[in-house]
């Protein structure tokens, strides 16, 4: 019978690739495609066989960022397997975090309405 994991377990281990991706790749992966690149984000599947990383970029286009940050996952793999000491390293798969952006249209659109709001009241 196996064991139920531990509560928290999955997020600990999500926590810590996600530190542990954060300086690994600046360090690993010289692609000038990826761009400075931020980790937002990290899940994990129950079997922890995959890992979605969700990250930012600047200085390049979210589609070449992702694949060449795919490209070079299997090398952080390699990396992240010699630092977490679980029996089941993840499969790392990249994905645009867009959260962001939007989070941003949403301020602009915010910050235009006041102003409407605010020509209306003058008038």
């Amino acid at each position: 019978m196996i064991k139920p994991s531990k509560p928290g377990r999955a997020n600990r281990i999500e926590d810590q690739i996600q530190r542990d991706l954060a300086v690994l790749i600046p360090k690993e992966l010289s692609d000038p495609r990826i761009g400075l690149v931020t980790i937002t984000g990290c899940k994990i599947t129950p079997d922890y066989a995959h890992a979605t990383v969700y990250f930012t970029t600047m200085g390049s286009t979210p589609e070449a960022s992702q694949e060449a940050l795919n490209n070079g996952a299997p090398i952080l793999h390699q990396r992240i397997f010699k630092l977490l000491k679980i029996h089941t390293v993840p499969q790392l798969h990249f994905v645009y975090d867009k959260s962001v952006e939007e989070g941003f249209e949403m301020d602009q659109l915010i910050k235009q309405a006041r102003a409407e709001d605010a020509e209306k009241i003058k008038e």
